[in-house]
């Protein structure tokens, strides 16, 4: 009783110096080997718990893993795992029974959409190594393709949080296809963040010099410079953004914004911009994850929005005028499911999508290569004019 009475009271002192400061119980701690190594054994999908049904719910499984490949879909209800009803089950305990020893086997109930009988689905655990950066589709093979389908010079990549292996992905893609791109989309759409470093390098692929990003303690600042070496310039960039693009990827995007490398598409940033930091209580029975600095853009205004703040006000990252692509509600919610399906359709013989399965159902998407298209084409007119022809700058391998 007094132990509870302590923590209550810590609480009570620390969260409300920020909206943003949290006091947790260990066995809530995230494992700090997933976040930053995106590596753990289990069976490769995203859960929560869903308010409205008061049931466990699937966001998506990981394309590729042991639950993808058992037909475990976006939307399924998760009734049971190892015969145990999930029923008053959080999102967190749910996870900790379906994670394990690889090899070990795992039994769900799940009911999905639309159905009116659950299913048994027997699964093998297995090491669920996480790409955070995905293509457009899979080639035949399962492996993505870095290309926009029917935009055969724009490249797109999509990162969906920023890990530690994320910038070693970023540039092996990159130099994948580096001789044919002419326009890039980099969707940080959905992207809650993750690891500073992680966006930091991820910016110094795109600029040659100047600031990335500025991180303010209560002891001074901390400036980020990017360095000309292994910076890829040859072609106009367009990034995506929501209102669920936060933290490391909300720094992404302003750098490329400030710096005026790339027109930034879709809707204002969700305002994360603090560095917080974990404290282990005594026993290691809990800990505090504290706010102790904060993000500023290279035009150093300010990342995050503080609590009351204003629509106004000066937070996160707003789309570049004239770029402002508004998706909500229903329609979100059939464009991630639109999502989902083309990151599992594998074409044969590398035939497009179907009707159905188009980029037309994505406006965000299709502002970004409208942008493009219009960027690619004046280029290739002012080298004409000039007389000249190729990319109008040198190669990486000369920078």
């Amino acid at each position: 009783m007094a132990e509870k009475l302590i923590r209550q009271d810590i609480e009570r002192r620390l969260v409300i110096k920020s909206w943003k400061d949290e006091a947790f119980r260990k066995q809530l701690l995230e494992d700090p080997k997933v976040a930053i190594e995106q590596e753990f054994g289990g069976i490769g999908i995203e859960v929560l718990f869903d308010p409205q049904t008061s049931q466990l719910t699937v966001v998506r499984p990981l394309v590729g893993t042991p639950a993808y490949e058992a037909g475990i879909r976006a939307g399924d209800k998760i009734l049971r795992i190892d015969g145990q009803s999930t029923q008053g089950l959080s999102a967190d305990d749910a996870v900790a029974r379906m994670r394990g020893k690889p090899g070990q086997p795992l039994t769900l109930s799940i009911l999905h959409e639309g159905q009116l009988e659950p299913v048994e689905i027997k699964i093998v655990r297995a090491i669920i190594q996480v790409n955070t950066l995905l293509g457009d589709v899979r080639n035949a093979d399962g492996s993505w393709d870095f290309f926009l389908q029917g935009h055969d010079r724009i490249g797109y990549l999509r990162i969906t949080t920023f890990a530690k292996t994320t910038p070693d992905e970023l540039r092996r893609a990159l130099e994948l296809i580096e001789s044919d791109v002419q326009g890039l989309i980099l969707d940080l759409r959905d992207n809650p963040g993750g690891e500073l470093m992680a966006a930091k390098a991820a910016c110094d692929l795109f600029i040659d010099s100047g600031v990335i990003v500025t991180t303010r303690r209560r002891g001074g600042e901390e400036i980020t410079k990017a360095t000309r070496k292994g910076t890829f310039l040859n072609f106009p960039m367009a990034v995506l953004v929501n209102p669920y693009s936060a933290s490391a990827s909300e720094i992404v995007a302003a750098c490329l914004q400030d710096h005026k490398r790339a027109v930034v598409v879709g809707q204002r940033t969700y305002g994360k911009g603090t560095v917080q930091e974990v404290i282990n209580l005594e026993g290691r029975k809990g800990a505090l994850k504290l706010t102790t600095a904060s993000y500023w853009r290279p035009s150093k205004k300010n990342i995050h929005r503080k609590k009351g703040a204003a629509e106004e006000d000066d937070w996160g990252v707003t789309p570049d005028e004239g770029y402002q692509v508004v998706v909500e509600g229903e329609e979100l919610a059939q464009l991630r499911l639109w999502r989902y399906r083309r990151d599992g359709h594998k074409p044969p013989h590398g035939e497009p999508p179907d009707g159905d399965l188009s980029i037309d159902n994505d406006k965000q998407l299709l502002k970004a290569v409208e942008y493009l298209e219009e960027e690619i084409g004046r280029r290739s007119r002012q080298r004409s004019e000039a007389g000249g022809g190729g990319n109008s700058l040198p190669p990486k391998s000369q920078i």
